[in-house]
């Protein structure tokens, strides 16, 4: 019985992606946020866009927030993402990256510039 529940458990993201393992878009990562557009569905969704939409309605996730919700592999979720995304119905946009720390130099130099200022 065990053994039916794993394998049913390989099949099912299988039939939500329609087979497809790689998403229509190679810029998706861990923390790519996503939210969604406004725009309404053309068609009838399926229930895994569905619940991601409303999940992203409430502002934006990272991929890996999403497939957490949704208990899904990451693939999995990027593959659903960028159909919502070609759809129309999501956008995404990199992480903001971490800022650089100043070069203590520069720092000096504007601080010396703006005291002789006064």
């Amino acid at each position: 019985m065990t053994t039916h529940r794993r394998d049913s458990a390989l099949v099912r993201p299988y039939v939500v992606t329609d087979g497809r393992a790689v998403p229509s878009r190679n810029t998706l990562d861990l923390v790519t946020m996503v939210r969604v557009t406004g725009s309404g569905p053309s068609g009838r969704l399926t229930p895994e866009k569905q619940i991601l939409l409303e999940l992203c309605g409430g502002g934006a996730l990272t991929i890996a927030e999403i497939s957490a919700h949704l208990v899904l592999p990451v693939g999995i979720c990027k593959v659903i993402i960028a159909d919502l995304v070609d759809d129309g119905l999501l956008v995404t946009r990199a992480a903001i990256p971490r800022a650089e720390r100043p070069d203590p130099d520069l720092v000096e130099e504007v601080l010396h510039g703006l005291r002789a200022l006064r």
